[in-house]
């Protein structure tokens, strides 16, 4: 359990300098949510299944590959835990469409398919992929 509690401090800390973020596909762990609305930032939870979130979130159903625009125009950053590969391109995709950062962990074995500078957290490594780095255009 401390592990995972010093991760999401770390996530938090990381984080929390954006006034607005969406988290992409929140499923079942809030706890970076929360801990990042419990920081002042304003936070909207999408996913394409309804889930149950603090009251502290905003929670949006949402599919990701086609993004209701209105949900993510206003956020600072775009952030995703556990994003699959398949999602990277798309987020980042929808992330320079609304003028946001994104930021994003993978499975651990996964590599980023989108180009990102590394930031290493406790156990964890948070891409953060940023326009002045995308060569792939």
């Amino acid at each position: 359990m401390a592990h995972s509690r010093r991760n999401t401090a770390a996530l938090v800390d990381a984080l929390s300098s954006a006034n607005h973020l969406v988290e992409i596909g929140i499923g079942r762990r809030t706890d970076v949510a929360e801990g990042l609305a419990d920081r002042g930032c304003r936070v909207v939870a999408t996913d394409i299944s309804p889930r149950d979130v603090p009251d502290t979130v905003t929670f949006v159903e949402d599919d990701v590959l086609e993004p209701s625009l209105e949900v993510y125009t206003d956020a600072d950053t775009l952030y995703a835990l556990n994003l699959p590969p398949e999602l990277h391109r798309p987020v980042w995709d929808l992330a320079r469409e609304v003028d946001a950062g994104f930021r994003f962990t993978t499975l651990g074995g996964d590599s980023p398919l989108v180009p990102v500078r590394r930031l290493s957290l406790p156990r964890e490594t948070l891409f953060v992929a940023e326009a002045g780095i995308d060569t792939s255009r």
